[in-house]
């Protein structure tokens, strides 16, 4: 078995300049040009793994930034610009999500014909993967165009979409007209790529203390799927707008993710752009921030345990690095006492009463950051309120923010009390250059609860735009059509957008020097604002995305 699909290895994300000192032949795998994976053997694993090996080397955890409703709509799309004809022609639209129900006439021309390039599925192992790649399957144009003709195409394609988001994301950017049903993408004459993702690895759920069961992938599959979506939009010279939807909370928030910094590098490229989505964690309660000012210079919060959430992990995040000590309170009145020595190596502690056991990495330099990271992972947890205390052994004052996991790796009864919805933007939507899009609810022009806030941890501006993400006409997979609610949603309209954008530059003549960041920067300016409000701020961004202000402004460039 391929070591990136077995269990028994972890996958270690690595620096491209370190490969020399590790590389055995056949233990190597490329993501990109500045990184690497390592595949590591172990014959038994244990939480103390993160410590022997950074951080930063085992990758995030991402999960699915809008949630799907089989509720029929006839809610119209987005206006375009009829005069301008811009649907996508000439553009590549690349998908990395949960996969594409291709049979959908969503995804088909009008003589029946798929309008999809190709699919990498990565879970699925009966066909050949592609050039250059050593798993999943890889499945062209006429592949899918001769299972289209056939009574049983999934025996010649057999990729499906269970989880539907991906299908209703590349859809809402994309999908072809439906009378009957009210709908279109944005750019129904574009044509896509598609990677399904692959589930994250048992090892990587098993580190993190995330349930066996909860859905999310690991950053290292979608950075590979990424790189093949720029080498079909490289073999056949076409600009390409690639769309994420998915989201993680680990980090520092701050932009410095491996797949932070990739989609930076692609982002500011000829003929590529990125649009990701800020993640669904506003109203969710898992962000807490102080900033601690005053002797004893010590801070304490809490933390409420759900009774559901029989593992999970938080990060602490302090500012200036120091010797920051934490001590830990239970439900049940025990308490572990101040570890402020920081390292590398995990302690493991027990709450003798509860049964509660957590492991806790005092890190004080964290990777490319070289910030101060506190990782505390629980097992077992006794339902209630947890206290913590945090405290400055150098007497001197310092901030801190926490997080808990995104999406549905945790349930909602677990939350900071007295949690702050502020810098909770998820990664990659922390990347420069990429355009971050959060959400708005189109029909009453206020913005989702959900919706995911900026700034960054480091204060850089984010989100860039708003755009509609409430209940958009999508459609599923099995010929059905329903709505899409997120920043998912959002994070699809705009690159819808940025598509357009693309297709005046570049395919239209207009101005074929356009690069993702130039792209980005167009669909800031002619974003629509209100009097009433400061621009940029954390919950809005530059705006709401305005196409026809954006067209109007256009032919100033």
């Amino acid at each position: 078995m391929e070591k990136i699909l077995d269990n028994r290895y972890y996958d270690l994300i690595i620096h491209n300049s370190m490969v020399p000192s590790f590389d055995s032949g056949n233990n190597i795998t490329v993501l990109n040009e500045t990184h690497s994976l390592l595949h590591i053997q172990k014959s038994s694993m244990d939480p103390c793994d993160l410590g022997r090996q950074p951080y930063d080397s085992f990758p995030f955890l991402f999960t699915l930034s809008s949630k799907v409703s089989m509720e029929r709509s006839g809610i119209s799309n987005i206006q375009r610009v009829p005069q301008l004809g811009l649907f996508g022609s000439g553009i590549i639209i690349g998908v990395v999500d949960t996969g594409i129900d291709y049979l959908h006439q969503a995804f088909r021309n009008q003589d029946g014909t798929t309008r999809i390039l190709s699919i990498w599925d990565q879970t699925e192992g009966s066909g050949r993967p592609p050039n250059d790649f050593t798993f999943g399957s890889e499945y062209g144009e006429n592949h899918i165009n001769t299972a289209l003709r056939s009574e049983n195409p999934l025996s010649i394609v057999p990729t499906t979409d269970p989880y539907v988001h991906g299908t209703a994301i590349t859809s809402v950017i994309a999908g072809s007209p439906d009378q009957q049903h009210s709908f279109t993408g944005v750019v129904p004459r574009s044509r896509l790529v598609v990677v399904k993702l692959k589930e994250a690895k048992k090892n990587l759920k098993d580190v993190f203390f995330v349930s066996e069961n909860a859905l999310c992938y690991q950053e290292s599959d979608i950075m590979l799927g990424i790189r093949y979506l720029i080498s079909v939009a490289r073999r056949l010279s076409r600009p390409i707008v690639i769309c994420i939807a998915l989201g993680s909370s680990q980090g520092g928030h701050d932009g410095n993710s491996p797949l932070s910094i990739y989609l930076n590098h692609l982002t500011a490229m000829h003929k590529t752009n990125a649009v990701v989505a800020s993640g669904n964690e506003g109203n969710k309660g898992r962000h807490y921030f102080h900033n601690c000012i005053e002797v004893p210079f010590e801070h304490s919060f809490d933390l409420n345990a759900g009774q559901y959430d029989k593992k999970f992990f938080m990060e602490i995040w302090p500012f200036p690095p120091g010797r920051i000590s934490i001590q830990i309170s239970s439900p049940t009145g025990e308490t572990i006492g101040t570890i402020s020595r920081p390292t590398s190596d995990c302690g493991k502690f027990t709450f003798s009463r509860s049964k509660t056991v957590v492991w806790i990495n005092n890190i004080l330099l964290e990777g490319d950051s070289g910030d101060h990271l506190i990782l505390v992972r629980f097992d077992n947890p006794v339902p209630g309120v947890w206290n913590f205390k945090l405290r400055n052994m150098e007497s001197a004052p310092f901030s801190f923010h926490c997080w808990l996991p995104s999406g549905d790796m945790i349930s909602n009864e677990t939350y900071f009390s007295l949690s702050d919805p502020d810098t909770t933007i998820t990664a990659p939507g922390n990347a420069r250059l990429p355009l971050t899009v959060t959400a708005y609810n189109q029909f009453d022009d206020t913005i989702l609860e959900e919706s995911g806030r900026g700034y960054t941890r480091s204060n850089q501006i984010a989100p860039d735009i708003t755009a509609p993400g409430y209940r958009i006409p999508c459609a599923l997979p099995g010929n059905e059509y329903g709505t899409i609610t997120g920043t998912g949603a959002a994070a699809a309209h705009g690159s819808g957008a940025a598509a357009m954008v693309v297709e005046w530059g570049f395919c239209k003549g207009n101005l074929t020097t356009l690069t993702g960041n130039q792209v980005n920067r167009m669909i800031i300016r002619g974003a629509q604002r209100s009097h009433e409000m400061v621009y940029p701020n954390n919950i809005w961004g530059y705006g709401i995305l305005d196409l026809y202000e954006l067209f109007k402004r256009i032919t100033v460039f």
